[in-house]
């Protein structure tokens, strides 16, 4: 689960990381209040979306000008003037896609004299099992076309968990980002600070970028984002409050409503696997035969003709989905279970577009039968392979 940076910085202040003043609105005619409460002479208004790339975003709207989701304002009256263009504007940024996302608050907060700008990153190395941290003098930048272009100014290491964070952690970021004296101390109580909210709030990333020296010496996070193991929220009552579903895409919304694990894609053929290695699979041949996956629905291995049914509904919901593709192997989950929820589903909510079904496994026949007498337009495979091309060439029939 994602929060916004205005959320971000409120948790981490809480862990006593330094990080401005500012005021989250909602509403243009909030904005004066809010300058008024931190009171410049400098602010930043800064466009809240789950999406990189803000400054350098652009705004559908002409209305909204063109400088950028993140703006500096000099007088109160920027600030309102920001405001009322930016509130309820579409900002198009390197990681929103085209579509955009529809900014519905901001965050204004105090501006910074910058020194120095950095990146530092904590996130959880599954290589590893270890948390570790990304730090580079290279901030303000994306951090993958620093990897990409100068490998040598990213340092990484990881914590291990016998230990827990240690002094010679900040150390190694201090000398990562050639910090001395009180900066290097400032450093080393950074890095245990963000340690230890990463592990308290079970996060699965934590990115501060830029990092920031300002002109009177002081380390700073500038910008926060932070992202939680969602399996962990119902340890964080607090944490699950923040979740904002208008950042979210409504279909997912559904499915963790069902606890099912989908992620909707931007093809025309939905899927419905059990088991995330199948469903890889599944999304892979389907690329390989010329079509493109609407989706990635994992309903599990003990799923419901309930739960079936609702993944099926979540997937014709989608208008771009073409044809689906059912591929189940049963081992705990069996063949007549998924059955029967497809025709539950189908049943509720029509079959406007192509169906493979391939089962196999645990009731196998048994499932094949139901389906069979049915009297549903369906085409059965014998496997993946038969199962992908099947789809893939009815799709491409009825386009």
């Amino acid at each position: 689960m994602n929060i916004h940076e205005y959320q971000a910085k409120a948790l981490l202040r809480e862990f006593g990381v330094p990080v401005s003043r500012g005021v989250a609105i909602f509403k243009a005619g909030e904005a004066e209040a809010a300058a008024n409460q931190l009171g410049g002479p400098l602010w930043v208004v800064k466009s809240q979306i789950h999406a990189g790339g803000r400054g350098k975003g652009k705004f559908k709207e002409a209305s909204a000008g063109d400088k950028g989701g993140v703006r500096l304002a000099k007088s109160v009256d920027e600030v309102k003037a920001f405001a009322q263009q930016m509130l309820g504007a579409t900002l198009v940024t390197i990681q929103t896609g085209p579509a955009g996302k529809q900014v519905n608050r901001l965050y204004v907060e105090d501006g910074s004299d910058i020194e120095k700008e950095f990146y530092l990153s904590a996130l959880v190395d599954r290589e590893t099992s270890r948390i570790a941290f990304v730090v580079s003098t290279e901030g303000g930048m994306d951090i993958e076309e620093v990897a990409h272009k100068t490998p040598e100014k990213i340092h990484t290491f990881s914590v291990d968990p016998a230990t827990g964070i240690m002094p010679h952690h900040g150390r190694t970021v201090a000398r990562a980002l050639n910090l001395s004296g009180d900066l290097a101390k400032q450093a080393e109580k950074l890095v245990i600070q963000l340690y230890t909210a990463f592990v308290a709030k079970d996060m699965a990333m934590l990115e501060i970028n830029p990092l920031i020296v300002t002109k009177q010496g002081q380390l700073k996070c500038l910008d926060a984002k932070v992202s939680f193991d969602s399996n962990a929220l119902y340890r964080h009552t607090d944490i699950g409050v923040l979740r904002d579903e208008t950042e979210e895409d409504e279909k997912e919304i559904e499915a963790s409503k069902h606890d099912l694990a989908y992620i909707a894609l931007d093809g025309t053929i939905g899927c419905m696997v059990n088991g995330a290695g199948l469903a890889m699979a599944t999304l892979d041949i389907i690329k390989l035969y010329g079509e493109e996956p609407a989706n990635f629905l994992d309903v599990g291995g003990g799923a419901s003709e309930e739960k079936v049914t609702a993944a099926f509904q979540i997937i014709t919901a989608d208008p771009n989905v073409k044809g689906i593709l059912v591929n189940i192997f049963g081992g705990i989950m069996k063949c007549d279970v998924i059955a029967r929820g497809v025709i539950a589903a189908v049943k509720t909510v029509g079959l406007k577009v192509p169906l493979v079904v391939r089962l196999e496994g645990t009731n196998v026949e048994e499932g094949k039968k139901i389906i069979k007498e049915s009297g549903l337009n369906v085409l059965p495979a014998d496997d993946l392979d038969d199962a992908a091309q099947k789809i893939v060439k009815a799709v491409k029939e009825t386009v």
